[in-house]
């Protein structure tokens, strides 16, 4: 066990000074998709609660899946934008790591919202717990909030409710804190960079029409550019993504596919439609489906790595290697 944090020596002079665990809930996971919803515990440097806060937000649209947060037109009819809350919002991030389960898509939501009220969020790096489970090595069947929450003995009272899936992260987050500190483990920390893609909702509040919204099983397809550097090969477990490999997705995905497959493309990554034997790597948190995907990657014997991972991946993509210059005629 772990020291008393008060007076342990052990504790890294690495690690940061606090932190802001973060819940949002959504519209959907698209770029023109709204917060409803947001909470805040805020912990310092050992993971001990400070305060907590927590808000509702008009969408300015329709709430969508209803069935899941529970948030309605008429409660969300008189909650406050999110311009009006973002001061306080960033009262409660600043100069804090943003810790997130999935913390790529709170991030993503977080930042856009930001975007549309002129503002940039204050806080420069951010956490995912799932990152941090998978450097313990904690035996989880599954990486979701609930498993996780489970592993740690805290009790989930209202999932998908934004306030206590943040006390829940937080409760958890602590002895995860505390094993990566005994452990010498390196917090995985990724940068904060502000996103630049977004729109804006319409002028007009749409809240209300939840029986139009459904996940959808249909995606049209869409021009991604070339890539500009050439295919370096499969992805190897031990090193890092380099720029010019092929990469594939198949199935369901928690942060929009489209988010995705930009976050590829920006990182230097060729965005693949289907597997051959030239695909890198396969993205997938169903690799025991049956799609086509699936199936010629474990034919042609491709890498394959949850969505979790790939996005963990993408913070260190190695840069592509010079062409060859063919030696001169002497």
């Amino acid at each position: 066990m772990l020291d008393d944090p008060a007076t342990s020596t052990m504790w890294p002079a690495a690690y940061p000074e606090g932190y802001a665990v973060v819940d949002v809930e959504t519209t959907g996971l698209a770029r023109d998709d709204r917060i409803v919803s947001a909470a805040v515990y805020r912990l310092d440097a050992r993971g001990d609660v400070e305060d907590h806060w927590y808000t509702l937000v008009n969408p300015e649209r329709d709430p969508g899946p209803v069935w899941i947060h529970g948030l309605t037109t008429e409660v969300l009819a008189d909650a406050p934008l999110f311009r009006d809350v973002a001061r306080e919002f960033s009262e409660r991030l600043a100069d804090r790591v943003l810790v997130a389960h999935n913390a790529f898509f709170d991030w993503s939501m977080i930042s856009r919202e930001y975007a549309r009220a002129k503002a940039i969020a204050p806080t420069r790096q951010r956490l995912c717990t799932i990152a941090l489970a998978k450097e313990l090595r904690l035996p989880l069947p599954n990486h979701k909030l609930a498993t996780l929450a489970k592993h740690f003995g805290v009790a989930q009272r209202r999932a998908h409710h934004a306030l206590d899936d943040a006390r829940v992260l937080a409760e958890a987050f602590r002895p995860s804190l505390h094993a990566a500190a005994r452990d010498g483990v390196r917090l995985p920390l990724l940068e904060c960079l502000p996103l630049t893609e977004w729109s804006d909702s319409p002028a007009k509040p749409l809240i209300g029409h939840q029986p139009a919204y459904r996940p959808a099983t249909w995606r049209p397809s869409r021009r991604l550019p070339p890539c500009p550097y050439p295919n370096p090969g499969r992805y190897e477990s031990d090193k890092p993504l380099a720029q010019g490999m092929r990469v594939a997705f198949s199935g369901d995905t928690s942060v929009d596919r489209e988010l995705l497959e930009d976050r590829a493309i920006e990182a230097g990554l060729h965005v693949a439609t289907s597997v051959s034997r030239k695909t890198s790597l396969l993205v997938t948190n169903d690799p025991r489906s049956a799609t086509s995907k699936t199936v010629k990657a474990a034919e042609y014997g491709t890498p394959v790595v949850d969505e979790a991972a790939f996005t963990h991946l993408l913070r260190d993509v190695a840069p592509a290697r010079p062409p060859a210059v063919p030696p001169a005629d002497g």
